[in-house]
C-alpha cells in the first residue's frame, strides 16, 4: 500500500518531487524513538534540538549538515569492557543516527554537550522584505 500524500501527485504542482522526498524522509526518521529528543522554540527566531545522549562523549558523537538534512550520529566503543557483568542494563549503549530536515534559511549556530544532553542551536536570520522595488533606468 502506498502511504505517500496524494497532494503532491496533482498535475498542477510541478517540480515538488524534492519536497515529497523530504516529507518521506522525515516520516521515516520520526518512526525511530532512540535517543529521545526535544525540539524547543527559543525566542522568535531560534530553535534548539536536545538529544538525551547519556554515556556518549564528544568523540562518540558527530553532527553533519548535508543540504537541508541535519544528521546526528552516536557510536560508542565497547572495547575493554568485556569483563563487565551487568545484573540489570537499562541504559542503552547502542549507536544511533537521528536525522532532521531543516527549513530553508535555518542556520546552525553550534552544538554543546552538557549533563548528558546534546544541544544543537539554530536560528533563522530576520526575514528581508519579500517585495523589492526595482529601479527603472533610461537609456
Amino acid at each position: 500500500m502506498n502511504t505517500r500524500t496524494i497532494l503532491f501527485d496533482s498535475p498542477f504542482l510541478l517540480g515538488f518531487d524534492h519536497t515529497r522526498a523530504l516529507i518521506d524522509r522525515a516520516a521515516r526518521a520520526a518512526a525511530d524513538s532512540y535517543p529521545p529528543y526535544n525540539v524547543e522554540q527559543r525566542g522568535e527566531h531560534a530553535v534548539r534540538i536536545s538529544l538525551a545522549v547519556a554515556g556518549f562523549g564528544p568523540d562518540d558523537l558527530s553532527i553533519t549538515l548535508e543540504g537541508r538534512q541535519l544528521t546526528i550520529a552516536g557510536k560508542r566503543e565497547e572495547a575493554g569492557k568485556a569483563d563487565q557483568a551487568f545484573l540489570h542494563r537499562g541504559i542503552a549503549g547502542r549507536g544511533f543516527v537521528r536525522s532532521f530536515v531543516l527549513a530553508d534559511g535555518l542556520e546552525i549556530n553550534g552544538a554543546r554537550l552538557e549533563h548528558g544532553l546534546l544541544h544543537v542551536d539554530m536560528s533563522r536570520p530576520e526575514d528581508t522584505p519579500a517585495v523589492r522595488r526595482i529601479p527603472i533606468t533610461t537609456g
